[in-house]
């Protein structure tokens, strides 16, 4: 298999976006990125991961940020940005991956062929999944998935021209729902065999 393919997986929060991902990656052997990829920043920084997954995927504070000469004070941008180079790096160089978030439906553009997949489920089963992931009631898994979603999608629509979680903006929106995890992946494994092999 010599082409090469980024798989891009958008999510809403408690959909299994997460653990999809990570299965399709393992069954095609590809490489899968998350917040792993903050490890790797911390690493070539030299600080503790757990400074920068604070500021991970959220939206930068218009209130308390600016940009001057093209350099912003804003560590929410700042650590987006270096995400975004640090995976460009890894698609120039060839590899395949798959990559949760990150604004991974954009930012290859020029670079790669990308299949922009976006996961949902409906409301209960997010709920379930929340309640079990994080041990809480359900009035707050709720709250928590309508407030996750509000980061999600402010960060990306800031970084993106396309809209976060719109049909329009995807090559396939799946509901989880439907087939579950396993299934969901298997599916998804089916379909980027064939892009493989167009």
């Amino acid at each position: 298999m010599n082409k090469q393919l980024v798989i891009s997986i958008g999510r809403e929060f408690g959909s299994g976006g997460y653990r999809i991902g990570k299965k399709l990656a393992e069954k095609l052997g590809f490489e899968f990125f998350d917040r792993n990829l903050l490890d790797e920043l911390a690493c070539q920084m030299g600080v503790d991961t757990n400074n920068l997954s604070k500021y991970d995927e959220k939206p930068k504070s218009k209130l308390f940020s600016r940009t001057v000469r093209g350099m912003s004070n804003s560590p929410e941008q700042n650590i987006a940005e270096m995400q975004f180079a640090l995976l460009k790096s890894k698609a120039a160089d060839g590899d395949s991956f798959v990559v949760v978030g990150r604004c991974s439906d954009e930012i290859f553009n020029g670079i790669c062929d990308v299949a922009s997949i976006f996961i949902t489920a409906s409301e209960e089963d997010k709920v379930k999944e929340i309640v079990e992931q994080f041990n809480v009631t359900e009035a707050e898994a709720k709250k928590k998935m309508v407030r996750h979603d509000k980061k999600r999608r402010a960060y990306h629509d800031y970084f993106c021209k396309k809209p976060w979680g719109e049909v329009k903006s995807y090559d396939l929106c799946l509901n989880a729902s439907v087939l579950g995890v396993d299934g969901t992946a298997d599916l998804l494994y089916d379909y980027v065999q064939q892009l493989l092999n167009k």
